[in-house]
């Protein structure tokens, strides 16, 4: 049923609501054509608002903050990749370089190797060389000291020989000096014997050593009693014929030193034969 509220409503078939917004729009329009006269920039100032503010109410938020979330969503994967990229590029480099310092700490192993090598080389070289001269200084040593022992052995076969010559001469001298001194101090006794004068208090066993002094030519110097008879008659019988035989001629074919070493000065034990029986 149609009433005249119904008529105002609807007009010509629109809604009511419609009328109003053309109407609100018409007033609008006007007030900015008004507004646009009286001043143009500030009807620009105040239009400009109102029609982004219109714009701001057009569009919807929820499809603004999908697009944000969106937009943030792409320039998150874009950093991530970004940053992925940049871990990568810095991996790479660091690998590389890892890989440069291995091959250099190689190359110096190898090289390090190689002068360990070249001077353990060197080294035995060297003991090698060092072993030989020792080798070789040892050998010479050994040739040396052998031939010093050949020489010691030769040289001491050679002094025993000599020294046995010595000794043989020196036997031979001295039993030659022995037999002359023998003979010559026999002769001297014999020759006091000969000319002794028999005391009368001369008794058997009685002797006398007398201590001379002579020279080469057989002349006494003086003679001294060395130990007495026990008898001065006997020790001054025997003293007189001492100097009576003198001098003994035989003692001038001596040679000097047999004279020097037995005759300069000689003991002579004076002990008649008389006197034995």
């Amino acid at each position: 049923m149609n009433t005249p509220l119904n008529n105002l409503v609807i007009y010509n078939g629109y809604p009511l609501s419609i009328v109003v917004a053309l109407v609100i729009h018409i007033m609008i329009f006007l007030t900015l054509l008004y507004l646009q006269s009286a001043s143009e920039a500030q009807s620009l100032e105040l239009v400009q608002p109102t029609v982004i503010k219109a714009l701001f109410i057009d569009e919807n938020p929820q499809l603004r903050n999908q697009q944000l979330r969106e937009q943030r969503r792409v320039e998150q994967r874009r950093r991530q990749e970004q940053q992925r990229q940049e871990a990568e590029r810095l991996e790479r480099e660091a690998q590389q370089q890892r890989e440069a310092e291995q091959q250099q700490l190689a190359r110096e192993q190898a090289a390090l190797r190689e002068r360990e090598e070249l001077e353990r080389l060197r080294e035995r070289a060297k003991r090698e060389e060092q072993e030989r001269l020792e080798a070789e200084s040892q050998r010479r040593r050994q040739q040396e000291i052998a031939a010093e022992q050949e020489r010691s052995r030769q040289q001491e076969a050679q002094r025993r020989r000599q020294q046995e010559l010595a000794e043989a001469s020196a036997a031979e001298a001295a039993r030659t000096e022995f037999e002359l001194v023998q003979s010559a101090t026999a002769l001297i006794q014999q020759a006091v014997q000969e000319t002794w004068s028999r005391p009368p208090s001369a008794r058997n066993g009685m002797r006398a050593v007398l201590q001379i002094r002579m020279l080469p030519t057989g002349e006494v110097l003086d003679a001294v009693i060395t130990q007495s008879s026990g008898d001065p008659a006997f020790d001054r019988s025997a003293e007189n014929a001492l100097f009576r035989a003198a001098p003994f001629r035989e003692l001038q074919s001596l040679p000097i030193n047999v004279f020097n070493a037995n005759f300069r000065s000689l003991s002579l034990i004076f002990e008649p034969e008389d006197l034995l029986n």
